[in-house]
């Protein structure tokens, strides 16, 4: 079978070099391939390139002897080319929307589009994406990751909802391995494409990303690496797979949340980021039938006991009981080590130079406890002693094993944070500190986006 794979790679990179080669120089489609494909033509040939990433979508002969198995497979890919002319030859660009999804996730660049398709074979692999849709997640995974899937679009796209108050990555990863949560993840991309099959008509999803409740929580280091690992999947092996990512009820932080996961995406998917405003509910139904969208939403859909929410099609999440926890803490790479001298303390200054930003850090101790405390400075450009600091978190202890992770969003136009590791109690011992202190930037686009929002709900009151 790897053999196979490797021969099937050799014929549709090639393939795609030549045809585009040719098609570009106006030559036409290679010889034999048809100079228009019938609209069922069409679904055969997206049906079969769904099937490439979702194999239970492939024909049936595919689960027969291994000579069918090749045979099959080596029909599929020839009819995923033609799937690259389905508009007759010279009339144009092809779009986007219907041209092979691999190539034109890479802007019908053909050294990128090889590359990816190389890395496509090496992650279906790596993740077994063959059994994918058989595959059973853990329990803590089925009652706590925070989306589902609920009703379509006017044009047939599945609606797919990510609850952002529910979702609790840190205890998800504390109570399954970052590889089973990927895979959980690239299983719910398998059933949003075969949802996609099924309709014969469709090959996007709508990804509706409720961000009520985006707090300090949420920017926790781990969890935040765990979503560019996966947004770097997602666009590397489910390419073009988003019609629209719709972000409502989007509050002041998340302008630092979308600018932490911006670099992970292309700029073709930050141009699919719609942020309505206050009155979201009744935008949304000028794209989806009322009927399709739950109450939640600005729609008429309920479950069948009245559920506004549709819970029996939406997991809300919420916070992961202890009882799942495979581990305390997650390994966390540290940018700094330092003593802390008995009898004295090490103060970590940091400047927030324009509002909007967020200080998160995080450290941990090798050595009993420490004292923490947070303040503002009330003269830039000079050491202060912690009397003539204003203090904005007060005094807490953490002992050996413990972290600390907080996030603190600044209002001011210019400022300076003082974080105090305090061992001046302990006349015995020194204490060694591991830390990370950051400043984190908003993303300024949907910054001004928003304050233009919030500009606009308050003009009829002025």
């Amino acid at each position: 079978m790897c053999c196979f794979s490797g021969h099937l790679l050799f014929l549709s990179s090639s393939w795609v070099v030549a045809s585009f080669s040719a098609y570009h120089h106006h030559q036409g489609p290679p010889r034999g391939t048809p100079t228009a494909i019938s609209p069922g033509t069409q679904g055969a040939c997206t049906q079969v390139f769904l099937g490439l990433w979702v194999p239970q979508l492939l024909p049936e002969p595919h689960r027969g002897s291994p000579c069918q198995e090749r045979d099959t497979l080596s029909k599929a890919s020839r009819r995923v080319e033609w799937g690259l002319f389905l508009q007759t030859p010279g009339t144009g660009p092809q779009d986007s929307t219907t041209a092979c999804p691999l190539v034109a996730a890479r802007s019908f660049d053909l050294e990128k589009s090889d590359d990816m398709l190389r890395k496509q074979v090496k992650f279906r692999k790596q993740q077994d994406l063959h059994n994918i849709l058989a595959w059973q997640p853990p329990e803590v995974v089925r009652l706590y990751n925070a989306n589902g899937t609920c009703g379509h679009n006017n044009e047939g796209s599945p609606m797919r909802y990510h609850i952002i108050r529910g979702l609790d990555l840190k205890g998800l990863l504390l109570s399954i391995s970052r590889q089973e949560l990927l895979r959980a993840k690239s299983q719910s991309c398998g059933l949003s494409l075969r949802e996609c099959a099924s309709s014969g008509k469709v090959e996007k999803i709508i990804a509706v990303f409720d961000f009520e409740g985006l707090s300090q929580r949420h920017l926790w280091k781990p969890g935040v690496e765990f979503a560019q690992e996966f947004l770097t999947a997602l666009e590397a092996n489910y390419p073009e797979i988003l019609r629209n990512i719709i972000v409502v009820r989007a509050s002041k932080l998340f302008p630092v949340a979308f600018n932490l996961i911006k670099p992970y995406i292309t700029e073709e998917m930050c141009r699919k980021v719609v942020i309505p405003g206050d009155d979201w509910k009744q935008e949304l139904p000028e794209s989806t039938s009322p009927d399709q969208l739950p109450v939640e939403f600005g729609g008429t859909m309920t479950d069948t006991d009245g559920n506004s929410k549709c819970l029996t099609k939406i997991n809300y999440g919420g916070e992961v009981p202890r009882s799942y926890y495979l581990r305390n803490q997650v390994r966390v790479q540290y940018k700094h080590q330092v003593t802390v001298g008995r009898g004295s303390s090490l103060q970590v200054e940091n400047e927030i130079l324009f509002p909007g930003c967020v200080l998160r850090w995080q450290f941990t101790l090798d050595e009993v406890d420490i004292g923490f405390r947070v303040f503002l400075k009330t003269k830039m450009g000079e050491r202060q002693r912690a009397g003539e600091m204003m203090e904005v978190l007060p005094s807490q202890w953490h002992w050996v094993c413990r972290c600390a992770r907080l996030a603190l969003l600044a209002y001011f136009s210019v400022l300076a944070d003082v974080l105090r590791f305090d061992n001046t109690y302990s006349l015995m011992h020194a204490k060694r500190v591991s830390h990370t202190v950051e400043v984190l930037l908003p993303d300024k686009a949907s910054e001004e986006k928003i304050q233009s929002l919030e500009a606009t709900r308050q003009s009829p009151l002025q």
